[in-house]
């Protein structure tokens, strides 16, 4: 009846790709041969079961019984019980076998089913030790001429098993990924999502999720954090992003082992992907430096990591215990004068500063739209106002994000300032070596010595004129 050859190569192929057991799909196959054998010439409510033999392909059926008394079931009359009709007995949907027991609040008892259970009494006839809700086999003769419908509910039955097994599998690979950073590849975009190619699965990335600007072509490979794992009725979801803090946390941990071993910690993020984040870390051990450790030699770790972001600018600043200096360094690359800290109503943790800065270093305290105030706000969890040396209100941003500025203040004026504030140390390193090249070419040229020729002719010039 059974081609093992080809029985055998689909197992190991399912095994291979899709990574299901073999024994999940001979299980698979078993169900579905006991699901056929009872739409063609089972009965109504019979448990059967069947037995497959990898090895020689024959199979066996058998027939169960549940072992019940009077406290498991209630006998009923059989003119009380609904007849089955010739639609219902055709149907292509499977039975359960709950289907239909007769069980209420008040009894709890399930009506008494002769093809599947079978008195005490009865069984006892049978085997003489047998027990309650115990289990008694009964073979069935072996058939194989299925009909098409049976053949159709058994294909079925295969098709749903090896949905259910593949959500097992994704769920037992991913289910404890989520939190890391996964590789995939990326597939399509559609209605602003972008699906990522993660293997056996397929992971989603919504809008929200990704980093304002950024494109990939099919294909292109791409890193993302795997921010969950559900489970629904299609099967599994994979929830990915690009934008999350905990992405840029992660990233810090691949290219930082000092993050890793726990030297140093990262305590509060600051993002907006794309743009800019603040970073606060803090050194459990006091001979590391935290900064330098995410910076790295020459700024290779911090800018490997930018890289990876589109050039997002970051700024690492240390964690303090102290709300103002905590604050002041959260500014960065502000100049402050004096910090005021006011503490919040009861029961908050945080409350309110008041941040004086000179006038040269107004607009970058506020940053570009606000941005820097915001971030500081965001990363401290302290509601911040920028006020001028003179005690007049620039700027006003709450933990929330929200952000007022003042008109008389212009955070857009000094951008050119900002951005060499902010620039990191590779590039800096690169710009003065650029400056040096110029310098260097401009001291040559100046230094450059005239062929003999023109020295002769320049000579004879001097000599004629000094006649004169």
């Amino acid at each position: 009846m059974f081609d093992l050859k080809v029985i055998n190569s689909v197992l190991d192929q399912m095994e291979e790709e899709r990574g299901i057991g073999r024994e999940k799909m001979i299980d698979a196959i078993e169900q579905a041969l006991a699901t056929a054998y009872k739409k063609e010439f089972g009965k109504r409510g019979q448990i059967i079961r069947a037995s497959f033999d990898i090895a020689t392909g024959a199979t066996t059926f058998d027939q169960i019984k549940i072992v019940v008394d009077d406290t498991l079931v209630r006998i009923e009359e059989k003119d009380e019980q609904a007849p089955v009709s010739e639609d219902d007995s055709r149907s292509t949907r499977p039975h359960t076998e709950e289907e239909d027991d007769g069980a209420t609040e008040e009894d709890p008892r399930v009506r008494f089913d002769p093809e599947k259970h079978i008195m005490i009494e009865n069984a006892r006839l049978i085997k003489k030790d047998v027990e309650l809700e115990e289990e008694l086999v009964f073979p069935l003769e072996p058939k194989d001429d299925f009909g098409r419908i049976a053949a159709q509910t058994a294909k079925q039955v295969i098709i749903q098993k090896i949905r259910e097994a593949e959500k097992e599998s994704a769920l037992s690979e991913f289910g404890q990924k989520a939190g890391d950073i996964v590789l995939g590849h990326a597939q399509r975009f559609e209605r602003g999502n972008l699906y990522v190619d993660l293997g056996r699965v397929t992971g989603v990335m919504p809008y929200d999720e990704q980093i304002p600007g950024e494109r990939f072509k099919p294909g292109e490979r791409i890193r993302a954090l795997l921010v969950s794992v559900d489970e629904t009725p299609r099967g599994i979801f994979l929830k990915l992003s690009r934008s999350h803090p905990d992405f840029l946390e992660k990233l810090f941990e691949i290219e930082a082992p000092e993050l890793q071993n726990g030297a140093v910690e990262i305590r509060a993020i600051a993002r907006e992907a794309g743009s800019r984040s603040k970073v606060a870390v803090f050194a459990t051990d006091e001979y590391i430096d935290p900064v330098g450790s995410l910076v790295g030699q020459r700024g290779v770790r911090v800018s490997t990591v930018m890289s990876e972001l589109g050039g997002e600018k970051i700024d690492i600043i240390e964690w303090s215990e102290e709300p103002a200096e905590f604050i002041e360094d959260a500014l960065s690359p502000a100049q402050v004068l004096k910090v005021t800290i006011e503490s919040g109503a009861e029961g908050t943790e945080h409350g309110h500063a008041t941040v004086e800065v000179a006038p040269d270093q107004q607009s970058l305290a506020i940053g570009r739209g606000g941005q820097n105030v915001r971030l500081a706000a965001k990363l401290t969890g302290w509601k911040i106002d920028i006020v001028s040396a003179g005690g007049d209100e620039l700027a006003e941003a709450g933990e929330d994000g929200a952000v007022t500025v003042a008109e008389d203040a212009n955070p857009d004026e000094a951008i050119l300032e900002e951005e060499v504030a902010t620039t990191t140390e590779p590039e800096r390193i690169e710009d003065e070596a650029t400056g040096d090249r110029d310098a260097k070419n401009e001291l040559d040229e100046a230094e450059e010595v005239d062929t003999p020729e023109e020295a002769e002719a320049q000579l004879a010039e001097d000599e004629t004129e000094e006649t004169k």
